[in-house]
């Protein structure tokens, strides 16, 4: 009699697994779908691209109203809590200048109180990046609570976007770094390095996580594929490389120099 398959191991938190979502973190697992709307999950996500249940929730038995309004008023309280914490934002990625008149980190005010803007007319991709914006302002900060606070907001927002282009997975891995959950982090090089092995960013994210696992020898070497990708990959013109440009030079510098510190 043939043994048993060997359980999966689940993509978010590499525990093994089996079924349709891992009994460890709840993250949809292959030929998962969503239990609220019945709509497919991309492996790993923990929540529903499509109405924002958990992966892992138990279904209904009706999916009429008694399923849709709890995700209605879910849906409701996200999109205030994001609304307070764009608010305070700097800047804006594609047009910085367009906030320069007021001091970084503060919203437009009325009456001497901040204003939040009104993300209902932003896209869902405009949230995620104004969380990852923010994330990344508290932690040049140092403010490493306010990360922690954030980060799961971040990370449910960019699950939303599924599936990610490698500008978007770049972000996720870096919120993942600077959090200290390097699993995500090493999760989102990985899958931008399977598509484009030669990519800046991948690279500089592999090397970053690398680092933080403290395997100086495979940091190095992922220094050196980004310092010979340098040439032909900016001549290629990416959206993101412009995006991240001081990210990419900071790390081509770093790596010339080994004796500095990454």
């Amino acid at each position: 009699m043939s043994s048993p398959p060997a359980p999966a191991t689940c993509p978010r938190c590499g525990a093994a697994a089996s079924g349709r979502f891992c009994a460890a973190c709840g993250a949809a697992l292959e030929g998962a779908s969503c239990p609220a709307c019945a709509a497919p999950l991309t492996a790993g996500a923990r929540f529903c691209h499509r109405c924002g249940a958990p992966a892992g929730a138990r279904a209904a038995p009706d999916r009429g109203l008694a399923v849709a309004l709890p995700w209605a008023v879910a849906g409701i309280a996200l999109v205030a809590l994001i609304s307070l914490v764009v608010g305070q934002r700097f800047g804006s990625r594609v047009n910085p200048a367009s906030e320069t008149a007021q001091a970084p980190g503060v919203s437009p005010s009325v009456g001497g109180m901040p204003r939040a803007p009104d993300i209902s007319q932003m896209t869902p991709a405009q949230r995620a990046e104004r969380l990852f914006d923010r994330i990344m302002a508290e932690s040049q900060a140092g403010n490493v609570e306010n990360v922690r606070t954030f980060m799961p907001m971040a990370i449910a927002a960019y699950e939303m976007l599924a599936p990610l282009d490698l500008d978007q997975r770049y972000d996720l891995g870096r919120i993942g770094e600077v959090g200290g959950d390097t699993t995500l982090a090493r999760a989102q090089a990985d899958t931008i390095l399977r598509e484009r092995p030669t990519h800046l960013l991948g690279l500089i994210l592999a090397a970053k996580v690398a680092r933080l696992e403290g395997d100086a020898a495979r940091a190095r070497a992922f220094d050196a594929r980004l310092i010979a990708a340098e040439t032909t990959e900016r001549a290629a013109g990416l959206g993101e490389y412009l995006l991240h440009k001081p990210d990419i030079d900071a790390a081509i510098s770093a790596a010339r120099s080994p004796s500095k510190p990454k």
